[in-house]
């Protein structure tokens, strides 16, 4: 099931996405049947249907942190002169730098050097902690596209990276969660960056140092994980420079594409 968050005539809502996406990644003939409830919780379809093209596309949640981890494809790490991490490497970009489908990336003031960074995020179903590996599946809601936007000027100079992968609108998610995937589907699926309808990033999760469950086991051992967070896994090599005016696009195999606008900010 893909469960998209919407707003319509000022109300917020998540429903079911019924139909197939058109190519390239268009909502064109889809539809949204309203959920009773939450999809955190036991839900009910209403049957109440609404097009997709007279909606908001939202975030498709609203996570209470989100859990980056960063070098988990070695090309990656080796195209920007880093070592590959031996254990996870995880930082956090706030709940504030998270944008929807179709939602503007502004870009930052303080940086001259912007680039995306293709990756699958994962969402937490449930609040857990201390999860062993073999409990992974239970604890996750689905996937959703996400783009790392970094300003890469910045995380050289600071080093750490608060500012450089935590300012706003600097975590685009959706275009909504896909439920319907296992974790032997998801360790392997291809993905793609492209900026003006040309490809930038490809490859494929299994290419990732550390698989999904590696990353929950590792982050689930230092904190509680609620209903709504969301794991990013790293980006492929191919990591590259956006400007005010690029139309930047993520698009994962199973789930969808996620597509937005970079802006001047102010």
């Amino acid at each position: 099931m893909r469960i998209a968050r919407f707003s319509i005539d000022g109300n917020v809502a998540f429903g079911a996405v019924e139909g197939d996406t058109a190519a390239g990644g268009g909502t064109e003939g889809l539809v949204l049947d309203i959920i009773k409830g939450i999809p955190f919780a036991e839900f009910e379809l209403s049957g109440t249907k609404v097009p997709v093209s007279k909606v908001r596309l939202l975030p498709p949640v609203l996570p209470n942190k989100v859990v980056a981890f960063g070098r988990n494809y070695s090309d990656h790490a080796k195209e920007l002169g880093n070592t590959v991490p031996e254990t996870p490497f995880a930082f956090f970009k706030p709940s504030t730098s998270v944008i929807g489908p179709g939602d503007e990336i502004a870009y930052p003031s303080f940086s001259e050097e912007l680039h995306h960074e293709a990756e699958l995020a994962v969402v937490i179903g449930r609040m857990c902690r201390e999860v062993p590996r073999e409990r992974v599946a239970d604890v996750i809601l689905g996937y959703t596209c996400a783009n790392d936007i970094t300003a890469r000027d910045v995380q050289r100079r600071e080093k750490q990276w608060a500012r450089a992968k935590g300012f706003d609108s600097s975590c685009p998610l959706g275009p909504w969660v896909e439920t319907g995937l296992d974790l032997a589907a998801a360790n392997d699926l291809t993905l793609q960056c492209t900026v003006n309808g040309g490809q930038r990033q490809l490859g494929r999760t299994s290419e990732m140092i550390h698989p999904i469950e590696d990353l929950v086991v590792n982050i689930s051992e230092a904190m509680t994980l609620l209903p709504g967070d969301v794991i990013l896994t790293g980006t492929p090599a191919g990591v590259g420079p956006l400007n005010a005016g690029d139309e930047v696009a993520v698009t994962i195999e199973g789930i969808g594409t996620l597509t937005n606008k970079v802006i001047k900010r102010g």
